[in-house]
């Protein structure tokens, strides 16, 4: 195919995500109305970034930033070389709504971004389930990648393969119209790693009962029965061993969980998510804000979109 016309360009819309809902760490996800924009337009000149909003001034400008990486890599799905995606000279815009490092999936989104980017540039039909796969071989998990190509809740899942690979799967679950998710966003950022590190090798036998339990049973809630949101979204396996990391994330998890609200950790945090029925109760709200949390009324949203 070798490079691309110079003056073509695509713009799609990718939303956060938050992972784990509680009990289905690195397999359940939600995709959510907050959104990262990216255009994109091919040059024949060197690649440069600009980027608006959540990450200026933090992120890598040029060929290291991840969105740009992704791009090259959603070329090279589109049949491009290896050698004529590297060559390929980009200009890329990012105007991001979601926060950096927060456990809202920017990372993953910024991955969906960059390879949708590149299946609107070269027009071909990759299809998502490829999308699904090559986001999650950058996350190393499927669940936040997943959310933002498929949009609304999601199952997904690893098959370990002979050659020592990993083949990611995900399907999209249509969640009840009832259900209103609320981020609650605290000023400071999260490292995944280090949170990942805080968790152990392994797990009693009935704690791993437990989560497989209330992972089936979150299925059930967030589709047909909020009601049970409550008990559906309990943990054993990663929201305690993580709180030392994110003392006040954990105390307003208790906090709105004793006021009957299902929350939980958004994946590798600090943000708390809390999966509502007709939103947050205004006190409530109102103590978040006083202790400076920031409180996002956000609603479910579709995968990824182009423009």
């Amino acid at each position: 195919m070798g490079v691309l016309a110079s003056g073509r360009e695509a713009t799609v819309r990718v939303p956060a995500s938050s992972a784990n809902l509680g009990p289905g760490f690195d397999c359940l996800g939600l995709a959510l109305d907050l959104w990262d924009e990216v255009s994109v337009r091919a040059v024949d000149t060197a690649t440069t970034v600009t980027v608006q909003g959540e990450g200026a001034g933090q992120v890598p400008l040029g060929d290291s930033h991840l969105v740009v990486r992704a791009i090259r890599a959603g070329l090279q799905l589109c049949g491009l070389s290896a050698a004529d995606a590297a060559e390929q000279g980009l200009q890329v815009q990012c105007h991001n709504q979601i926060p950096h490092s927060r456990g809202l999936g920017s990372s993953a989104s910024a991955v969906v971004a960059g390879l949708a980017a590149a299946r609107a540039l070269c027009d071909v039909k990759v299809p998502d389930e490829v999308l699904v796969q090559r986001a999650s071989e950058f996350e190393g998990h499927p669940d936040n990648a997943s959310a933002s190509v498929l949009g609304g809740a999601v199952v997904s899942w690893t098959r370990p393969l002979p050659d020592g690979s990993a083949d990611y799967q995900a399907v999209s679950l249509r969640v009840h119209p009832d259900i209103l998710p609320v981020a609650l966003v605290p000023a400071e950022q999260s490292s995944t790693a280090l949170t990942r590190g805080m968790l152990p090798a392994t797990v009693p036998h009935c704690d791993a009962a437990f989560n497989a339990g209330r992972s089936a049973l979150a299925v059930l809630a967030l589709t047909e029965r909020p009601d049970l949101l409550l008990d559906a979204t309990e943990d054993r396996l990663h929201q305690a061993q993580r709180a030392p990391a994110m003392p006040v994330t954990a105390a307003w998890i208790e906090k709105l969980r004793a006021a009957g609200v299902a929350a939980t950790i958004s994946g590798a945090g600090p943000t708390v998510l809390a999966l509502t029925v007709g939103g947050l109760a205004p006190e409530l709200r109102a103590q978040a804000e006083d202790y400076g949390l920031a409180v996002l009324d956000l609603a479910v949203a579709p995968g990824v979109q182009v423009c």
